[in-house]
């Protein structure tokens, strides 16, 4: 499954230095693409344990060394004083190794030891494509479309993660259980895992923080070393707010921790929701932070389709950073790629893109990958006097209130392209944190699938503009939301759907219903069992199998069916639109609050009232005990 570029970099790399290093993540196929090249002699160190082979095979003259498994603590630094003519600290005189050595690891070894002038050369292997994932899950007899389609999102690129999925798919789990394949390939690679860190402690640690995606301390509460032990793993890296574990195997935790321990799955993500806005509302961060605490508020949400735009289950590589002078024409190749996405008037879309350089490419922010080339960009302009004139034309009647007055300030965004998906995530990401740090932005799209976006993130909709300026057949459409500081906790809460992750509690935290339940607990605990109508198992688990006449889980589903289906009849607008957004959300095809409401053309601060009203008219009707 590796590419004829991977093999071709490590063969020139080997053949040009003394001392390679192939790294990436587990179960990349870095020891399969080593043993592609002529290795004369091999040292396993998982297998064989033998630092004194490597020095004695070292010291002799001959072709490649190749030294497999340099993971776990202290390794590195032992590989570093076995490959040293002296025996200790490596020297620096590269010509003390008598032959070539290959160096296969995890994380890079420059990372881990001092090496001296004789510090080997980095090879880093990455994701594969979807396409060589497929072909590689047929070429495993896995061949339903379904399945195939869970292989690739369950890989994330990773041949050993490819492979775990179709073996689970062989034992006969169904490929619409991806929990359940998720579990099962989980604990191979926490297995694995094992080999860097004893004990077991840290692998439910793991999960947590899987399912947390970024963690410090506090919110992990394990300890200063479970913290530090789950830092040390190869798939856990350090970033602003503490320890996040490494796509696509962060995903895999998670998607297995939900289908093995579903409540506490919801309870750790709605801890960890309240503490990021506890962090945001009781001590004004700076604007870094902040902007960080807001993006894990978002992933924190479990809304469909942030998760899916945003936060996709795939490696990420590039670098965001302000374009430079010179890439002018860079961001000309890429605006032209977003215009021929969008379905935009190409020559249109390149007079707009010429004002906004004007200036030069201070407008322009770039992602570029490993090797430096540009990938995808955000045309986001500072709202002000001197940019109005490239603006303008995107928001005619509303720049009057949008460009002055109170409305000053803050980011104008204009275009957001990345090259794939994962790049596209990136982008958007970073516009919201530069939005945060700005304090306001301003955005006019003709994508359905921004605008879609935008209304999810409960942005303040102005409307479309005059005209279709891109020549597509739609009009831009026109929006604003602000950040500062003191909204930020409100807003984050908002963005999470009614019964989503806010599971009801009584005292000591056990969930209640029936009498003796707060009234507006129960509207929770229908939200909560109308979306898991298709799961037995979890509806055996509500407190509203209590109440009179009700008893099972098919008793339950039937009744909240009949409940809904009656409401959507009811004789009163409001309540009957209540029923049609409960039948079109809970009981129909799967869609998005924002997907429902525009289907029933509805604003959203309308949706979500009828929605709460048909929550609470269901409730309402559940049988209670008398006498």
């Amino acid at each position: 499954m590796e590419t004829t570029d991977d093999l071709a970099r490590l063969r020139a790399a080997v053949d040009t230095h003394a001392l390679v290093n192939l790294t990436g993540g587990l179960g990349s196929g870095k020891s399969r693409l080593a043993r592609r090249l002529p290795v004369a002699a091999a040292v396993d160190l998982a297998a064989d344990g033998g630092l004194a082979g490597v020095r004695e095979l070292a010291a002799q003259p001959g072709g490649l060394l190749l030294v497999d498994s340099v993971d776990g603590p202290g390794r590195a630094v032992a590989v570093a004083a076995a490959l040293d003519p002296a025996g200790g600290v490596p020297g620096p005189a590269p010509s003390g190794l008598l032959r070539p050595v290959l160096l296969v690891s995890r994380l890079p070894l420059r990372a881990a030891a001092d090496w001296g002038e004789r510090a080997p050369v980095t090879v880093a292997l990455g994701p594969r494509p979807a396409a060589a994932v497929e072909a590689r899950a047929r070429a495993a007899g896995v061949t339903d479309p379904e399945a195939v389609a869970l292989v690739v999102r369950l890989a994330g690129g990773v041949p050993l993660l490819a492979d775990l999925a179709c073996r689970a798919l062989h034992l006969g789990i169904a490929p619409d259980a991806p929990g359940a394949v998720a579990d099962r390939m989980a604990g191979e690679v926490l297995e694995r895992l094992g080999r860097e860190r004893p004990g077991q402690r840290w692998r439910h640690a793991l999960r947590l923080l899987a399912t947390v995606r970024t963690g410090d301390e506090r919110l992990l509460a394990g300890g200063p070393q479970l913290f530090e032990t789950l830092a040390g793993l190869s798939l856990v890296r350090r970033e602003r707010l503490g320890l996040t574990v490494l796509e696509p195997y962060r995903s895999l935790f998670e998607t297995a921790y939900r289908w093995r321990r579903p409540q506490a799955y919801e309870e750790v993500r709605t801890r960890a929701a309240g503490y990021r806005r506890a962090l945001l509302a009781e001590r004004p961060p700076g604007p870094q932070e902040r902007a960080g605490l807001v993006e894990e508020g978002l992933f924190l949400t479990g809304d469909p389709l942030l998760r899916t735009t945003l936060f996709p289950p795939a490696e990420e590589f590039s670098r965001i950073g302000p374009a430079l002078a010179g890439e002018a024409d860079d961001i000309g190749r890429l605006m032209h790629r977003w215009a021929v996405r969008g379905g935009f008037d190409v020559r249109r879309s390149e007079r707009i893109v010429e004002r906004w350089l004007d200036d030069g490419p201070a407008a322009f922010r770039l992602a570029r990958d490993r090797e430096g080339r540009p990938v995808g960009l955000a045309a986001l302009l500072p709202v002000g006097a001197d940019t109005e004139a490239g603006i303008e034309p995107l928001l005619q009647q509303h720049a009057a209130d949008l460009l002055g007055g109170t409305g000053s300030g803050g980011l104008f965004l204009g275009a957001a392209y990345g090259a794939d998906p994962v790049v596209h995530a990136q982008i958007l990401r970073d516009i919201l944190g530069q939005a945060v740090r700005a304090g306001h932005l301003v955005v006019s799209t003709a994508s359905p699938d921004y605008q879609a976006l935008l209304h999810t993130l409960s942005f303040r909709p102005h409307g479309g503009i005059r005209d279709d300026v891109y020549r597509c057949g739609r009009r831009p459409e026109v929006y604003s939301h602000d950040f500062g500081a003191a909204g930020l906790p409100g807003w984050m809460g908002a963005l999470t759907p009614p019964g989503a992750g806010r599971p009801a509690e009584g005292p000591g935290g056990r969930e209640t219903s029936g009498p003796d339940a707060p009234v507006h607990d129960v509207p929770v605990l229908v939200a909560r069992a109308l979306a898991r109508l298709g799961d037995p198992a979890e509806l055996a688990r509500s407190p509203l199998l209590d109440r009179p006449g009700i008893g099972s889980p098919a008793g339950l589903r039937v009744w909240l069916r009949d409940a809904v289906a009656e409401l959507a009849a009811a004789e009163a607008p409001a309540d009957a639109e209540a029923g049609a957004i409960l039948q079109a959300y809970y009981l129909g095809r799967s869609r998005t609050h924002h997907q429902v409401a525009r289907r029933l053309h509805l604003s959203r601060a309308t949706y979500f009232r009828r929605l709460r009203r048909g929550l609470a008219l269901v409730a309402a009707r559940l049988p209670v005990r008398t006498g």
